[in-house]
C-alpha cells in the first residue's frame, strides 16, 4: 500500500532523478543482466549500447515520480508500456526481477545516506503499485488476444511464405501459421513481436505490420541496421520455409476512424505502418496526402506500389523528398530535408487534418515542430517512436512515447 508518507518521499526524489536518473538506470540494467541473465533476451542490446534504453527508463521513472499524486496523468504512458510489454510477452514473473534490481540500483548509486531505508521502502511500495497496474492491464490484453478469432497466447510458430527485397535496405517477409490456422486481425499501424534464435540464443524484437489484416498472414518489412543482430539475421539467413515464433499484434499507434483529410508522413523505414494505414483509408474514400522522405532512391521502398495506388485512386496525392537525387534514377518531388515551406505546399489547404508521422527521432522532432508551426492542431497529430520511448522536444501533449 502506497501511503501518504511514501508519496511525499517519492516526490522529494524528483530533483535527484532529474539530475542523475540516467546514471541510475544504466547501473540498474548492468546489475539486472549480471544477476538475472535469463531476462537479457527481452531487451535489445543495441539500445543498451547507445544509451536509448537507459534514457527511456529514466524518463519513465521520472514521469512516474512527478505524477505520483495524480496517476491518471500517466494514461498514455501506461498504455504504450502495456502494448510494448505484451508484444514481447513480459509476464508476472519478470516484475520481481526488475523490482529487486531497481531498488538495488537506487541504494548503490545514491548511497545509504540518500537512499535510506525509508526511501527504499517508499520506492518498493511505489514499484509494487506500478507493477500491479501494468500486470493487470497486460493480463487483460493477453486474454483478449487469446479469445479473439485466430488469436493465441504466448509464442506461436510461423513459417516464411515469401520474402521480397523492397529496397537496398528493406526486405519484406510474409509469415503464415505453421498450424495452418487463422491469425487475429490487427489494426493499421500495429506491430508484431518476433522471436528468433541467433547463434543459439533467443532474441525478441518488434516490427510494424506493413499490410492490412487478411486473417491468414502477417507481413513485416525489416530494415537492415548496421550491426543489428536480428535485422541482419533476418536479411541474411531467414529464407522461405524457415520458422520463427510470433506474439500477437500490439500497439496503440493506430489509424482511427475520421472523415478529415488524412496526412501520412514517414521517413525511412517509418513507411511500414503507414502502408497499412494507407490501404485501410483508401477504402473509405477520404482525401489522403502521403509524404515520404528518404536519403535517396535506392533506399526508397514501396515507391512503385504507392505510385500504382495513386494512379487508381484520385483522392490520393503522394510526394517524395530525397536528401539527394541521382539524375539517372527515379526523381523525387523535392530534395533536401522537409521544411515548413515544402510541407505547407504538400498539405491540404485546410489544417483541420489527421496527421500521422513516423521515422527516426530527429525527423520526428522536425515534423512535429513543422506541423505545429503550420497550424495543425496538436490533438490531431499522432506518432510513435522506433525502439525505446523517448520524449520529443517541445512535447507537451503526451508523456514518453
Amino acid at each position: 500500500m502506497l501511503s501518504t508518507e511514501h508519496k511525499a518521499i517519492i516526490s522529494a526524489t524528483v530533483p535527484i532523478l532529474e539530475e542523475g536518473g540516467e546514471a541510475l538506470t544504466r547501473h540498474f540494467y548492468q546489475s539486472m543482466f549480471r544477476d538475472y541473465p535469463h531476462v537479457k533476451p527481452l531487451f535489445n542490446q543495441a539500445n543498451q549500447h547507445d544509451g536509448h534504453q537507459q534514457r527511456a527508463l529514466a524518463n519513465a521513472v521520472l514521469m512516474y515520480a512527478k505524477n505520483i499524486e495524480k496517476l491518471e496523468n500517466l494514461g498514455p504512458l501506461v498504455a504504450t508500456i502495456v502494448h510494448k510489454h505484451v508484444s514481447l510477452q513480459i509476464l508476472p514473473e519478470h516484475y520481481p526481477v526488475v523490482g529487486a534490481s531497481l531498488l538495488k540500483a537506487i541504494r548503490e548509486v545514491l548511497g545509504e545516506q540518500v537512499a535510506t531505508d525509508a526511501v527504499i521502502a517508499a520506492w518498493g511500495a511505489a514499484y509494487g503499485q506500478l507493477a500491479d497496474i501494468l500486470m493487470g492491464a497486460e493480463e487483460s490484453v493477453y486474454q483478449q488476444n487469446e479469445r479473439a478469432e485466430g488469436g493465441w497466447r504466448g509464442a506461436r510458430a510461423f513459417k516464411v511464405r515469401a520474402r521480397t527485397v523492397e529496397s537496398d535496405e528493406i526486405t519484406s517477409f510474409v509469415l503464415v501459421p505453421a498450424d495452418g490456422g487463422k491469425v487475429v486481425a490487427h489494426q493499421p499501424g500495429q506491430y508484431i513481436g518476433i522471436q528468433v534464435d541467433v547463434n543459439g540464443e533467443p532474441h525478441r524484437r518488434q516490427y510494424s505490420l506493413s499490410e492490412t489484416a487478411n486473417g491468414v498472414s502477417y507481413r513485416i518489412s525489416v530494415k537492415r541496421e548496421p550491426g543489428g543482430l536480428v535485422s541482419n539475421f533476418l536479411h541474411d539467413q531467414l529464407q522461405v520455409g524457415d520458422s520463427v515464433d510470433l506474439f500477437p499484434p500490439s500497439g496503440d499507434f493506430v489509424l482511427t476512424d475520421s472523415d478529415k483529410p488524412l496526412v501520412l508522413i514517414s521517413g525511412g523505414v517509418g513507411i511500414t505502418p503507414t502502408l497499412a494505414m494507407l490501404t485501410a483509408a483508401l477504402a473509405t474514400g477520404r482525401a489522403i496526402h502521403f509524404i515520404h522522405a528518404a536519403r535517396h532512391a535506392g533506399v526508397h521502398a514501396f515507391r512503385e506500389h504507392i505510385d500504382a495506388l495513386a494512379a487508381s485512386h484520385p483522392q490520393l496525392r503522394r510526394y517524395y523528398c530525397y536528401e539527394s537525387a541521382d539524375a539517372h534514377g527515379p526523381q523525387p518531388h523535392a530534395t533536401g530535408y522537409l521544411n515548413p515551406r515544402q510541407l505547407s505546399a504538400w498539405l491540404p489547404q485546410t489544417r483541420d487534418v489527421d496527421a500521422y508521422f513516423l521515422g527516426p527521432t530527429p525527423f520526428m522532432k522536425a515534423i512535429k515542430s513543422h506541423l505545429a508551426e503550420l497550424g495543425v492542431p496538436p490533438s490531431q497529430t499522432h506518432y510513435e517512436f522506433f525502439g525505446p520511448a523517448e520524449a520529443l522536444a517541445l512535447d507537451t501533449q503526451r508523456g514518453p512515447q
